[in-house]
């Protein structure tokens, strides 16, 4: 089976990623993650001796977040059983 003359191919540029369809929603996550952790990444204290205070108030606006969908994961069920089992 001979395939003939088979050239190399030519490849020019990839397409561009196309730009954001939601832009509102992209700057409110940005704007959200701002709020919850101004700070830069720490990448070089990955390396450093970190005492385990320091890196919990460095991370406490996630802490927070974490705590407030915990509590309403927790209240959500227990508020609709008291609303469906204890009407009057």
């Amino acid at each position: 089976m001979e395939l003939g003359n088979i050239s190399q191919p030519v490849y020019g540029p990839g397409p561009e990623a196309p730009g954001s369809s939601t832009p509102g929603l992209v700057g409110m996550v940005h704007g959200f993650l701002r709020l919850v952790q101004p700070n830069a990444l720490p990448i070089a204290l990955c390396y450093l001796s970190f005492f385990l205070f320091q890196l919990l108030l460095y991370e406490l606006g996630f802490l927070v977040c974490m705590a407030i969908g915990l509590l309403f994961i927790v209240l959500v069920p227990l508020v609709g059983c008291c609303f469906c089992c204890c009407r009057c």
